[in-house]
């Protein structure tokens, strides 16, 4: 498939092109439809919902609030009401505008002034859901409300409606991220073209999923918060994956390959990791859905399909970009050095390569290190709170937040967040008369009734996130409700983001369990291990505590909220564990598998467990670090999209994957396969023949071991290592590679100069020869039937190749 799509390159880009406009501009045409459903089958808040919408059916309109202070006298006063008055009958007369509840009209609008009569408020109920009415129409109710200010009077106004206006420009964080991780890229690769193929893969990918949840949105319910966090997986995995892929396709060129078999062999091998990597993440992402919870339905349809389109823009639309760069995709100097010195051998070399040999020293101190590191992270998760954050969690300098809090100052914190008991029977007077004697309730109004149904309002003392208003629901449920006789059900916002954070709370371990045990199994199958895939979830979950420990001190206590312009601290969105949990086990997955296999591999050709970790780790730990680095960037990037759920999801993941990929996989992880040493690839032989075979990458021929009969057709290749002036060189080292770039055979030439290394068949390979006095050079030798004679020329004047 990848060479049908590099050798059809204008084809396939013109496919992919033709399929993103398209789909884009069905998606424009149809508009969005999302829903968020927070209410669950068989809880309290949703009879109580049920039964309002039987009763009350016109009331499905947005409602939002204009609130106004006077600063000195009164909100009655004809100075304050000549300002406020024609502002609210102009708003009422305003297109999506279905009706407006004065304070200035009607018997119950005294009721809409507080006490001392210096704040006032009024209902503004919309003909539509708040994410159905156009931006337009909302920007000009808040202008028209705002433009009634003047002095000593403030306007504000709060709602889901006005929240969306004031809400960053669309696609702001999706560009900031990409604009930081083009600076990455162009960092670690040093080309410009090949710093854009991982960008236009994320673009395409994250893209075409985007416009498909919009049209899918008006087939089934998808919450408004997915399309974000569809764009910060998306953009993040598709990123990582091309990376994967640009990297080993530069290696291969580097060392002397055909651009088109470079792209083919990087395909094959790198391409189908990211295909293993990417169905991980699908299954983790698939995985919320044993919580049976309607909101996570849509994120999951919508996030696995942007990461299937980014995974499926990979795999053909990169060969096919590939092909129209050649050896472009290597930098200037690069190209310059490769056609002066010849293919260079492949040798991790740097800081990567000595801190591998670091981590081999030293396995029990940095195990340690990083275990302590991970557990001091980890403390705040104890005090974790689920809950839903609202309008008092915006930024202090938005008009909703102003709104929020001068409610709270004129009518009580629990104003935000009253609750509506509905009432179906029963003595009615008798359940208000306890509510009003309840401790913890401010205010109590009885509505009313309707086809049956009575609905009482009940304000509490506190504020809608505190755990007193909690505490307070389970109080009119267990006790007052039954203690009075009726028939009545506890709803509002406020009861249904209790009753959804409960259910979510005690669905958790289910959906851990399954997750892990999804991992484990995946990895059991890839790596035939038992170790490394049990060692993986022990990571995952530190990984998770550690990263919910940095979002219950940002989130919940408020540390550094300030700095980041990320409002007031409250308590975590009761979805977000769920949501996030999901998409760390999938992205730990993903650097657990790119770092495992080349372990693996070099395990099959060497049996030397302390050798297969050691140069596992410090031939992918730098590309699994810029992997890491971007996504960072990227998911920090949301803390610009102006909601808060995304701004959580962006920093816990965030901090999640940098954990993940700086500590566990780049520290922890080693330390702890030196330790337990071959044990790592233990698997009972019962269990390995009964286990399905799933090769993460195209398996090659291992070198025989000594004293072992030959497989095939084995032969050699030997000949000595000389100097231009004919001296022989001693102890140069001479590795045998794949066409692929795996290793063979490894030896050391003896005192007088001579070699010979192992060739498992006959086909072409890439002998290196490094010496640390003469330099290094690599060349390709084809081998037939016999053993090949091949004598190397090494001169002074060369230098040690880096791959």
């Amino acid at each position: 498939m990848a060479r049908w799509c590099y050798r059809h390159r204008l084809v396939v880009l013109l496919l992919w092109v033709g399929a993103l406009v398209g789909v884009g501009f069905s998606a424009s045409s149809a508009g969005t439809n999302y829903a968020n459903v927070f209410s669950l089958p068989d809880t309290d808040s949703k009879t109580a919902y049920d039964l309002m919408e039987k009763a009350f059916p016109n009331t499905s309109g947005d409602t939002d609030t204009v609130v106004w202070k006077a600063d000195s006298g009164s909100v009655t006063d004809q100075a304050v009401q000549d300002r406020v008055r024609p502002a609210l009958d102009k708003i009422a007369k305003l297109p999506g505008v279905g009706a407006v509840s004065s304070p200035y009209a009607g018997a119950r609008g005294s009721a809409q002034i507080s006490k001392d009569g210096t704040i006032a408020y009024a209902q503004l109920t919309f003909t539509k859901r708040a994410n159905e009415i156009p931006k337009e129409q909302v920007q000009k109710v808040l202008d028209t409300a705002q433009a009634a200010e003047r002095d000593g009077l403030q306007v504000e106004l709060g709602g889901q409606a006005i929240q969306r206006v004031q809400e960053p420009p669309q696609g702001l964080s999706e560009m900031v991220g990409i604009i930081a991780a083009a600076v990455v890229l162009f960092l670690a690769f040093g080309s410009f073209f090949a710093m854009t193929l991982p960008i236009a893969i994320a673009v395409f990918g994250v893209g075409m999923g985007l416009f498909s949840t919009q049209l899918l949105s008006h087939t089934t319910d998808i919450p408004d918060i997915a399309p974000l966090l569809a764009s910060l997986i998306g953009l993040g995995v598709g990123i990582d994956y091309a990376l994967f892929i640009v990297t080993r396709h530069r290696r291969g060129i580097l060392r002397g390959m055909d651009p088109e078999e470079s792209a083919v062999t990087a395909l094959n091998t790198s391409g189908r990791a990211v295909l293993f990597a990417g169905g991980t993440v699908c299954i983790a992402l698939a995985g919320m859905l044993v919580t049976r919870l309607a909101f996570l339905q849509g994120v999951v349809i919508a996030t696995s399909l942007t990461v299937v389109l980014s995974v499926l823009a990979a795999t053909t639309l990169l060969p096919a970009l590939l092909g129209f760069l050649g050896p472009r995709v290597l930098s200037r100097r690069q190209r310059r050095r490769l056609a002066a010195e010849g293919p260079e051998p492949e040798k991790a070399s740097g800081l990567a390569a000595r801190w591998s040999a670091n981590v081999e020293k030293r396995p029990r101190r940095i195990a340690a290190l990083a275990v302590v590191v991970m557990a001091v992270l980890a403390i705040p998760v104890l005090s974790l709170r689920l809950g839903a954050t609202d309008q008092g969690n915006d930024d202090a300098s938005t008009t909703t937040r102003k709104a929020y809090d001068l409610l709270a100052e004129g009518f009580g914190p629990g104003f935000n967040g009253p609750l509506q008991v509905v009432s179906v029977g029963g003595d009615t007077a008798k359940l208000v008369q306890g509510l009003q004697s309840t401790p913890g309730v401010d205010q109590v109004a009885e509505l009313p009734p309707a086809q049956g149904v009575t609905v009482i309002q009940v304000v509490p003392t506190t504020s809608p996130q505190s755990k007193e208003t909690d505490d307070l629901i389970d109080t009119l449920r267990d006790q007052v409700i039954p203690k009075a006789g009726a028939e009545a059900h506890v709803g509002g916002v406020t009861a249904v983001s209790k009753d959804f954070a409960s259910v979510t709370g005690d669905r958790l371990p289910l959906f851990i369990a399954t997750i892990i045990t999804l991992g484990f199994l995946l990895l059991l199958v890839a790596f035939r291990s038992l170790v490394v895939p049990l060692t993986a979830a022990v990571m995952n979950l530190i990984a998770a505590a550690a990263s919910f420990g940095v979002l219950v001190a940002v989130f919940q206590w408020g540390w550094g909220l300030d700095l980041l312009g990320l409002g007031k601290e409250g308590p975590i969105n009761a979805f977000l564990p769920v949501i996030m949990l999901s998409l760390l086990f999938g992205l730990s997955m993903d650097y657990q598998v790119f770092l495992v296999s080349r372990m693996h591999e070099e395990w099959v050709h060497t049996k030397d467990n302390a050798r297969a970790v050691r140069v596992g780790l410090a031939e992918t730990s730098r590309v699994i670090n810029s992997a890491a680095l971007i996504m960072v960037c990227v998911f920090l990037a949301f803390v610009l999209s102006g909601d808060s759920g995304a701004a959580m999801a962006g920093v816990g993941l965030a901090a999640a994957v940098a954990l993940d990929a700086f500590i566990l996989r780049t520290a922890l992880v080693p330390a702890a396969m030196h330790l337990l040493g071959n044990s790592n690839w233990w698997l009972p032989a019962w269990l390995d023949k009964r286990l399905p075979h799933l090769a993460v990458e195209p398996q090659e021929t291992p070198a025989p071991e000594p004293g072992a009969a030959p497989a095939g057709p084995a032969t050699a290749i030997h000949g000595f290592v000389r100097t231009a002036d004919g001296d022989p060189v001693e102890d140069a080292s001479v590795t045998l590679m794949s066409k692929g770039g795996r290793q063979l055979d490894r030896v050391t030439s003896l005192a007088d100069g001579s070699y010979i290394v192992s060739v498992p068949a006959p086909g072409a390979y890439l002998l290196a020869v490094t010496s640390a006095s003469y330099g290094s050079k690599a060349r390709h030798v084809t081998v037939a039937e016999g053993p090949v004679v091949y004598d190397v020329e090494l001169s002074g004047d060369e230098v040690d190749a880096v791959s």
